[in-house]
């Protein structure tokens, strides 16, 4: 095999940024608990750098997906939320990002499928949840 097929089945074999995230949010919400970025790195196996899980939870953590604690000289890592929880915190966010809140939750509601509009019509006819916070 040549350098240059060499470095293309190593490409091959690596994952996005994305899928990365993905897969370290997913151990942590698994979890129960604070992991430290060792503890990530050995749950998601395979030959991650130590400083590339630690890069990873370090985004999480500024995208506000996960909350941090002192642990030792570095930190341990929690979600902030389960996987609804965060769904519904990028929908807020993008629904923030739009100047005419409006025409994008129209839109939204008129893409829903029937059987998600008459869950979205039974959510909003109920009272809210005071614990819902």
């Amino acid at each position: 095999m040549g350098q240059e097929d060499d470095r293309t089945a190593r490409a091959g074999s690596r994952r996005a940024a994305g899928e990365l995230e993905a897969a370290a949010l997913a151990v942590l919400q698994s979890a129960g608990s604070a992991l430290t970025p060792a503890q990530v790195r050995d749950s998601l196996g395979g030959d991650l750098a130590y400083t590339t899980v630690v890069t990873i939870l370090s985004r999480l953590h500024a995208k506000g997906v996960l909350t941090r604690l002192r642990s030792g000289r570095g930190y341990s890592y929690t979600p902030v939320a389960d996987e609804p929880g965060l769904a519904a915190r990028r929908m807020r966010g993008v629904l923030d990002a739009e100047s005419d809140r409006e025409a994008v939750l129209a839109r939204f509601v008129s893409g829903l499928s029937p059987a998600d509009e008459q869950v979205l019509r039974r959510m909003l006819a109920e009272p809210p949840d005071p614990d819902a916070g």
